[in-house]
């Protein structure tokens, strides 16, 4: 997203709010565009441009903080930033409540050179003439062949930028004149795997990533198919996060003059990639918002489809889950934006109109559809396929919701979808992973009659209830019994094989089971409200 000329404090955090700034106290919607960045210097009197952002570099103590923060509200600051963690005392915060000047803590590991380098490109304006693209050192913000291709030509030697898996983020030109190894990296955007195992065994990442100098590595003894020159390479760091690393393909080590012309490009790189990583998750959160508010069906959901490109058109809700055993999984939140991402992509190769977001935990799809036909199992199939190419190696579900004629049936069509999403997270859907909520209906209503159960705190009651209070006094099995046998739709023969106990042994806890009970299982209504207390009221089955 480009801000320029300028732009507001608001803006300037969601561009750089997830990856370098954090509002700490105050408001973040203060009147006026930021007017530039300057660094504070205790031994100066301020001269400051309208409405600017200050760094307040080595500043800390409460007491300076607070006399800071009333010399800058005079001068009309926007925000102070600190270096994260920031101790907000109850002075400071009647500080920033008197002045108006918002206090920001710059993430712990990320450089004020960073920082201040991020700021500027947000907010400048052209150098010379009217404003152009946005640029960092000379070069488009964010545009890594461009940079890749600065780096070759200080080093002469073609190079790639890459991340920590060793994906190819971007690449120079030249690369014919490097060796077979190479071209299947650049072709398959990916370290060949042969090659990233043998520089973990033999440690180069371990060197690489904890060194800020550059690393060589020469030519294995044994061959490696495909490589055939040796590399060297210089991590990429924002502050102590490790973004990724350049590599380049050599005959021979660095001159002293361009060793160190590649370790001084690792920090421009950095800045091209955090900018791509704001925007990024800019664009992820203008989406996201664009995508819940037209879910939500209300005043905002027109103009939301409209953003969307979307309106007047009917369309099918997708809803995809990620299925984890421990929900707190720190690589959870990023497996989900990635399967969001994914699906976005696979989307818009369906149709050029589809929006996808990650709205919380699910990721949610709109699929413009045709008035005819049969759209719901069009969407089944356009699910199907993105969870094949996905494969087992992450479990995923996905819930389809009816169409939405129009903006009044999106909520509808989005509450739909949950709920068939609900059932497949559930586990009850017999292992189905892509579903209507026509095709798991009755486990959806169970689902949210056990819900209603819960919230009442209702427990068992009549023969279901005489049945678990007579196993707890005598250690008997009767409501296991019941179960099995009503499974089984009453064929003992099956339901003493689920249990591992002899037919007459099973028949005779039947008639004992229906007279602790008083249950007549010849009754079809008595069997019925027996099935739907065991599978909605009763405590779930030991395991």
């Amino acid at each position: 997203m480009n801000l320029r000329p300028q732009a507001s404090l608001g803006r300037v955090l969601d561009d750089l709010g997830e990856t370098l700034l954090e509002l700490v106290a105050g408001r973040r919607d203060t009147a006026g565009d930021i007017g530039g960045v300057a660094i504070h210097d205790p031994l100066e009197e301020p001269v400051l441009p309208q409405h600017a952002l200050v760094l307040g570099v080595g500043l800390s103590e409460p007491g300076e903080v607070v006399r800071l923060l009333r010399v800058l509200g005079r001068h009309d600051v926007a925000a102070l930033v600190l270096r994260a963690p920031v101790a907000v005392t109850g002075e400071i915060s009647a500080a920033v409540e008197e002045t108006g000047v918002a206090l920001l803590g710059l993430t712990r590991g990320a450089s004020w050179a960073q920082l201040a380098a991020m700021l500027r490109s947000l907010l400048a304006e052209g150098d010379v003439g009217e404003a152009g693209p946005e640029t960092l050192a000379g070069l488009p913000s964010g545009d890594l062949f461009a940079v890749a291709n600065a780096v070759a030509a200080l080093i002469d030697a073609p190079v790639t930028i890459e991340d920590r898996r060793s994906r190819v983020l971007a690449f120079s030109g030249r690369q014919d004149e490097a060796d077979a190894s190479r071209v299947e990296t650049i072709l398959g955007r990916q370290v060949p795997e042969r090659f990233a195992r043998m520089l973990t065994e033999r440690g180069v990442f371990r060197e690489l990533y904890r060194s800020d100098r550059t690393v060589y590595f020469g030519l294995p003894e044994q061959a490696v198919d495909g490589l055939s020159l040796p590399r060297v390479a210089v991590a990429v760091r924002a502050g102590d996060e490790v973004l990724g690393s350049i590599w380049a393909a050599v005959r021979e080590p660095l001159s002293a003059d361009r060793d160190a012309a590649l370790r001084d490009a690792a920090p421009l790189v950095a800045l091209h990639m955090l900018r791509i990583r704001a925007g990024a998750d800019v664009e992820r959160r203008l989406r996201a918002d664009l995508v819940s508010t037209a879910l939500e069906g209300g005043s905002g959901a027109r103009e939301a489809l409209t953003r969307l490109g979307l309106a007047d058109q009917p369309v099918v809700v997708l809803a995809l889950a990620v299925l984890d055993e421990d929900e707190h999984d720190a690589g959870l939140a990023t497996e989900r934006q990635r399967i969001s991402d994914g699906l976005s992509m696979h989307l818009i190769a369906v149709h050029p109109r589809c929006a996808a977001a990650l709205v919380g935990d699910v990721a949610y799809g709109l699929v413009p559809v045709a008035r005819t036909g049969d759209p719901e199992q069009r969407a089944v199939r356009i699910a199907s396929d993105f969870l094949d190419r996905v494969g087992e190696r992450v479990r995923v579900v996905a819930g389809i919701g009816p169409v939405a004629q129009d903006i009044s049936g999106l909520a509808a069509a989005r509450a739909s979808a949950d709920r068939a999403l609900r059932v497949l997270r559930s586990g009850r859907a017999g292992g189905r992973r892509v579903a209507r909520l026509a095709d798991v209906h009755v486990e959806a209503l169970l689902l949210e009659l056990r819900d209603l159960v819960t919230a009442r705190g209702d427990g068992p009651t009549g023969a279901v209830a005489r049945l678990f209070a007579y196993d707890e006094q005598h250690g008997t099995r009767l409501v296991e019994t019941l179960r099995a046998w009503l499974d089984a739709f009453g064929d003992v023969i099956a339901a003493s094989s689920a249990l591992y106990v002899h037919p007459n042994t099973f028949r005779y806890r039947l008639r004992r089971l229906a007279e602790v009970g008083g249950l007549d299982l010849a009754d079809p209504e008595a069997r019925f409200a027996a099935m739907l207390q065991l599978r909605v009221v009763a405590p779930p089955r030991s395991v």
